[in-house]
Formats: structure tokens, C-alpha cells, sequence
């Protein structure tokens, strides 16, 4: 199982070469609300409300649900790691990728060696 991080959505999306093979596996992604909020946002910005509905309808699929548990364990996180500068998004999306014991897939350099990270550019 793969969490599929913004930046990982994006760039399979956009069928990114060195993201195919994630493609594939995306049918066993998850994901977060945060993350589905994100690239709806861009989408809408980038390309308009049609593409953004069509990624929403695709990606809402893989939204797992997020429990106390997972947002203390996150902020925890965020607090741990300041100098980072991790968004709250990105903090909800990894402590969830742990939980959900799935590699976090990511371009975001700010991720590039930490634990369980598949880091893909």
C-alpha cells in the first residue's frame, strides 16, 4: 500500500514518467481529505472547476478516514520537526501513512530522508 501525498497525485496525474509505476499501484493508494482539499485547489486555480471536479471525483475514493489519534500524533510531529516547515497537510498525510503502515510517496524534498518515504522526483 502507497500514501499518495499532493505532490505524488499531481505528478501521476500529469503521468510523470517516474511516477508510472505508481500509477498502477495507485489503485491500492490512499490518501487524505487534506490532500484531496489540496489538489482541488490547484486544479481549480490551474485548470478550472471541470478538471478540478474530475480529480476530486477520482481521488475522493482513496481518502482514508483520520482519527484523534492520527491528528495528535501529527502535530506532535509538526512541533518536533519546526524548522521544516511542514504544512499541517503534510504532517496529517505522513502520521497517517505510518498508521495505515504505507510508504509515503512524495516528490517534496523537506521529506527526502525520512522513514518510510518513498521519494520519487
Amino acid at each position: 500500500m502507497v500514501f499518495l501525498d499532493t505532490y505524488a497525485i499531481i505528478e501521476i496525474d500529469r503521468d510523470n514518467p517516474c511516477y508510472r509505476e505508481y500509477a498502477l499501484k495507485s489503485a491500492i493508494g490512499i490518501t487524505t481529505l487534506f490532500n484531496l482539499i489540496e489538489v482541488y485547489f490547484i486544479y481549480l486555480k490551474k485548470f478550472g472547476e471541470k478538471e478540478a471536479d474530475e480529480i476530486y471525483n477520482i481521488i475522493k475514493s482513496m481518502v482514508v478516514p483520520i482519527d484523534d489519534s492520527i491528528i495528535k500524533e501529527a502535530m506532535k510531529f509538526k512541533l518536533a520537526n519546526q524548522k521544516k516547515r511542514y504544512s499541517i497537510a503534510d504532517c496529517i498525510g505522513y502520521i497517517t501513512a505510518l498508521k495505515f503502515n504505507a510508504k509515503f510517496l512524495t516528490g517534496d524534498y523537506a521529506f527526502k530522508d525520512l522513514e518510510n518515504v518513498e521519494f520519487v522526483r
